[in-house]
């Protein structure tokens, strides 16, 4: 096999070793702070929500798409001029 396939073969089980040890790194984290905080293991998780905007707020009204579908229309569709 050609040396330079050898090496990017090499390199790639590399670092689909580490990313493994990373996960395994959050796992064992994660369950250590939940025996430290008495949790009970099957406590799902929290993953506070993700701002649509810049400034961090959230959309609060549909898109138009939506409101229209709602509405029993037809979506309109727009074109560049």
């Amino acid at each position: 096999m050609h040396p330079d396939f050898l090496r990017e073969l090499h390199h790639q089980r590399d670092r689909e070793m580490r990313e493994r040890a990373h996960q395994a790194r959050l796992v064992r984290m994660i369950r250590s702070s939940r025996r430290r905080r008495d949790l009970p293991p099957d406590e799902e998780l929290v993953i506070p929500a993700v701002p649509d905007f810049v400034d961090g707020s959230f959309r609060t009204e549909p898109a138009v798409d939506q409101v229209a579908t709602e509405a029993g229309q037809e979506p309109v569709t727009r074109h560049a001029a």
